[in-house]
């Protein structure tokens, strides 16, 4: 009997395409297997979403290539939550298996190997007719151990031909040796802490020990103010769920946290924590992924696209800092985010999930007020340690007594650093603005030197090409002496980021080692590792960075914390500012103070009063939160709606706001509570040489409590999700966008 099966590929397309089963393949082609299948004119990976015995299709059946993997990789757990990802993310099946099983990774995958020879034995007649043998194996001899034939050419051109000689007589001994990846710059060497929990984190862990035994999904919300010792909880949790037989997937928001955290567990579990996430090289990627696929490994750590890893037995997921919009994928389809992914992951495997923060985003915490979530809280610093003492420094008024305008570091905090290097301890100061000037301008016509490809400025860099866009990449290898529009010589750097921090902080404590860590200086995961390492291990006084060091880093010997420029993103238009800009201060703060010495943390503001400002560096959440809550509540946005953005753009301006009203005025109000905002510019109004609108979908939860009445919706208007119309104006729809910008 002939077998067919549908396979989704990764287009932007939900038609699935049927080929015939090869009888060898027959058993081993079932739906969630990936196969290698002719489309067009090439040999495609695909995914199998179904199998049968017949087949609609009239028209000539090709076969199926071969198998990309020798054994079913998605089990029926794994498989079910693709589905829920595709429907809810309106995402065709084969982009969304893309995202779980990348394209290059396959369990047929085969280390790279090397050949490694050593001395055997001494020849019973001297080898006087072959001198280079002779020398290779006095070489052996000598080094009294195995070497890889690339050492053996300072002796001869051809050292495969000559150790292959020598191995025939016997002499010698020759291997062929995997090349493991090389993950020491990946990770801290194993941290070992002593541990005794706090009646409070003992509480917490038995909430956690029951909600495991119980066997059912519980999203649990573990509220913890920061140095509380969130990371002991996750390690004695976990050691729970692998003495029962399971699995854990822990994600974090940050490569720069992974390193540490990636220690602490290793000290404790061993070589049975892969690390994963996109800065580790393909080899090191295909690797883990077979390992994971053979259930060699049983905890993975890593960024959001750790959720999709194919574990054996999953018992647990820990989405740590699980307020980052960082877990949101917002370049490419599917735009899922990972805590939410998470949550389902969690009911489908029917198991608990523990999303944690310092800074609980505002959905979770308006869910655990609604008892949605089961609310853990540690209310103390682990130790004994105290929080930080927290000082606010008004720029406005520092300019009016010193009479300097424009001064980055206020004379309070270059004090304060002063004090804190001849203790001997530690400085964090964060910047949220890499470079060195974020504006280029010219002060007698007032332009801007500007992106031509984003309608955005390029900033300037002191090393690499002096001017980037910090949206799409364009370069500039030299920052022009003249305006490019009056050819005036009056060129202003404007604004202050991470480089010209460093340059500030060199000059004025020469003395004192710094090192920044920014997406500049962190392009791969080693140079960050180093870092990060380099100042816990005290070799570096003044650590410098932008958000990447604000959270989940943990330094004994780390006092002062400076917010250089706390109204860094206070004021976007978008209704997250206010939220983010407060965890960001909150967390940053955390990170003074964390052991028995005393911490401090100055904020420096030009908005004083802000209320952002206020609570944030009185590290008051509750009730801030509770301000945003009202807030949101009164305009309908989220967390008491869900929202939809449609975001539209095109080269043609005039077209693309021709099509974007045209489509708004095809949307229809089918329901009582269903706003539709727009068409507007996009705040970034061009990028990447497109231009930008949005229109924007909030369905309020007293009228659709679940959300299916806006998704139902989308659907009718947009059956083919995410496409390209045919006036060149792309659509992209974005469920429960993390911003408006």
């Amino acid at each position: 009997m002939t077998m067919y099966a549908d396979i989704a590929f990764p287009i932007s397309s939900y038609q699935v395409f049927t080929y015939r089963i090869p009888y060898k393949m027959r058993n081993s082609v079932k739906i969630g297997v990936r196969v290698k299948a002719p489309f067009h004119k090439r040999s495609v990976n695909g995914v199998v979403v179904g199998v049968s015995d017949t087949t609609d299709y009239k028209r000539r059946v090709r076969s199926i290539d071969s198998l990309v993997d020798n054994e079913l990789v998605l089990d029926k757990y794994l498989w079910s939550l693709l589905e829920w990802v595709s429907d809810y993310y309106l995402t065709p099946l084969g982009q969304v298996a893309q995202t779980a099983l990348p394209a290059k990774l396959s369990l047929q995958y085969k280390l790279p190997s090397r050949i490694v020879v050593s001395f055997r034995k001494a020849p019973d007649v001297a080898l006087t007719n072959a001198p280079v043998q002779e020398r290779v194996l006095r070489y052996l001899q000598q080094n009294k151990g195995p070497v890889t034939l690339s050492v053996l050419k300072d002796i001869t051109l051809n050292p495969s031909s000559v150790c292959k000689a020598l191995l025939n007589k016997g002499l010698i001994t020759w291997d062929e040796q995997d090349l493991l990846p090389d993950v020491s710059g990946l990770t801290f060497s194993p941290i070992h802490k002593k541990v005794k929990f706090t009646k409070e984190q003992k509480l917490v862990l038995e909430e956690l020990r029951q909600g495991l035994e119980s066997k059912k999904f519980i999203p649990f919300l573990l509220h913890g103010v920061t140095s509380s010792g969130k990371t002991e909880i996750y390690i004695d949790i976990v050691r729970q769920t692998l003495e029962s037989g399971r699995s854990v997937i822990l994600l974090l928001p940050e490569i720069a946290l992974t390193p540490q955290i990636t220690g602490r567990f290793r000290a404790v579990f061993g070589d049975t924590v892969a690390l994963w996430h996109s800065k580790l090289t393909h080899a090191t990627r295909a690797w883990t992924w077979k390992k994971i696929c053979a259930g060699e490994f049983r905890i993975v750590i890593g960024a959001r696209s750790a959720i999709f890893t194919p574990l054996k037995n999953l018992g647990l997921v820990v989405v740590d800092e699980e307020q980052e919009h960082s877990y949101k994928q917002d370049s490419i389809n599917p735009r899922y985010h990972a805590r939410d992914v998470a949550l389902m992951r969690g009911k489908i495997h029917k198991i608990p999930v523990l999303l944690a923060s310092a800074t609980p985003s505002l959905e979770s915490y308006y869910n655990h007020i609604q008892s949605k979530f089961k609310y853990l809280y540690l209310a103390k610093r682990y130790g004994g340690a105290k929080y930080p003492q927290v000082s606010i420094v008004d720029m406005d008024q520092e300019t009016e007594e010193s009479g300097k305008t424009g001064q980055i570091l206020s004379g309070f905090l270059l004090d304060k650093i002063e004090e804190r290097l001849q203790k001997k301890e530690q400085v964090i100061l964060m910047q949220n603005r890499r470079g060195f000037s974020p504006i280029i301008r010219c002060d007698d016509c007032g332009v801007l030197d500007m992106c031509p490809d984003c309608n955005v400025p390029m900033a300037y860099h002191r090393t690499g090409p002096a001017l980037k866009c910090h949206f799409c990449g364009h370069c500039i290898d030299k920052l022009s002496a003249n305006c490019g529009s009056c050819n005036s010589t009056n060129i202003r750097l404007v604004g202050t980021g991470t480089q010209k921090i460093e340059t500030i902080i060199g000059e004025t404590f020469p003395n004192a080692s710094i090192v920044r860590v920014d997406m500049d200086t962190s392009r791969n995961v080693t140079a960050l590792t180093s870092a990060i390492s380099s100042f816990g291990s005290g070799d570096v006084d003044i650590l410098l960075g932008t958000q990447m060091i604000s959270k989940g880093l943990d330094f004994e010997n780390a006092t002062l914390v400076g917010i250089i420029n706390a109204d860094t993103g206070l004021f976007l238009p978008d209704f997250r500012s206010g939220e983010r800009l407060f965890q960001l201060i909150y967390q940053t703060a955390g990170r003074a103070g964390r052991r028995k010495k005393p911490g401090e943390v100055v904020i420096q503001t030009y908005n004083y009063d802000n209320p952002v400002i206020k609570y944030a560096s009185r590290l008051d959440l509750k009730k801030y939160y509770n301000i945003i809550l009202n807030e949101r509540n009164d305009l309908n946005y989220p967390p008491f709606s869900w929202m939809a953005k449609l975001e539209l753009s095109g080269r043609n301006k005039n077209n693309l706001q021709i099509v974007a009203q045209k489509i708004r005025d095809n949307l229809k109000n089918p329901y009582t509570g269903l706003e539709i905002l727009g068409p507007v510019d996009c705040y970034y109004e061009r990028l990447r040489n497109r231009f930008r609108m949005q229109i924007v979908l909030k369905s309020y939860k007293t009228a659709d409590s679940n959300g299916r009445k806006l998704h139902n919706y989308i659907k009718k208007n947009f059956p083919d999700g995410n496409y390209l119309i045919n006036s060149g104006v792309k659509i992209i729809i974005d469920i429960n966008p993390v911003s408006l910008l």
